[in-house]
């Protein structure tokens, strides 16, 4: 890809009070975008509206500042899949801090803090922090267009060699 500055790598833990869209409950899985380029998406779990993916989905990025897109849908064998939400964040703050080359610092302390607002879709203060040798951001995203739902993640970069 051209011009690519690494890959982000989204682990997409588990979804919260998601919606019902089948009978009693609904088979979700999310997909992510980012600009133009490639979707990925998470596996099916079936008749669950509290669902643990814990699945990394990787993306790659060329730039920053186009908005990531989630979207979550029920899956459904006779008929097209049902829209259960979905949300947008950015990862501009997440790159900042990147870019300051932090090493050696303590397990788990925190960088900086992502407040809501009416701009994004968390629904709790977002934390960068410093793990295992790693800047990571964990968040807890409410969805939209919905009538209930969250998603949890967790965003880490990966640095691609440049050749």
């Amino acid at each position: 890809m051209e011009n690519m500055m690494g890959l982000l790598r989204i682990h997409i833990q588990r979804g919260v009070n998601l919606a019902v869209r089948d009978m009693r409950s609904s088979d979700p899985y999310v997909v992510i975008k980012m600009g133009k380029q490639q979707k990925v998406k998470t596996r099916v779990v079936k008749k669950n509206v509290n669902p643990e993916w814990n699945e990394d989905l990787t993306l790659s990025v060329a730039d920053p500042n186009l908005p990531i897109r989630l979207y979550v849908y029920d899956r459904d064998t006779f008929s097209f899949d049902d829209k259960m939400g979905d949300a947008e964040f950015d990862i501009a703050t997440f790159i900042k801090v990147l870019n300051m080359r932090l090493e050696g610092l303590p397990d788990g302390t925190i960088i900086t803090k992502v407040q809501p607002n009416r701009q994004n879709c968390l629904a709790e203060e977002s934390h960068i922090v410093w793990s295992k040798g790693k800047l990571v951001q964990n968040m807890v995203l409410r969805l939209r267009n919905v009538e209930c739902g969250e998603v949890e993640l967790q965003l880490q970069w990966i640095d691609v060699p440049t050749s």
